[in-house]
């Protein structure tokens, strides 16, 4: 099994529109071999109440799933408008890929 998340921190105000952006966008993920869950998940706001901390959660079969989905015709369409969304964030994700060992 292998969890691909990306860590966003989503500027304070723009909550209902980042969450949105994610309910309305065609991801194709289900169209991909592997492909198990997706989450949203919200986080804290952090301490300086400027932003608030979100996940994006996928679990994969594996790894080479995981990858063949970021190197696919799906992946591209999914995040072809990503640059729109710019002023929802402060700064850029953060990937984090886990692979299970037990």
């Amino acid at each position: 099994m292998f969890v691909a998340m990306n860590r966003f921190r989503v500027n304070k105000g723009k909550e209902s529109d980042f969450e949105a952006v994610w309910r309305n966008r065609d991801s194709q993920l289900s169209e991909m071999s592997g492909f198990r869950t997706f989450d949203l998940l919200k986080g804290p706001e952090a301490e300086d109440g400027a932003t608030v901390l979100y996940a994006s959660h996928t679990i994969w079969d594996s790894k080479a799933d995981f990858v063949a989905w970021t190197k696919s015709e799906q992946f591209r369409n999914a995040h072809k408008n990503a640059g729109q969304n710019k002023g929802l964030y402060a700064g850029a994700p953060n990937f984090e890929g886990f692979e299970s060992v037990l």
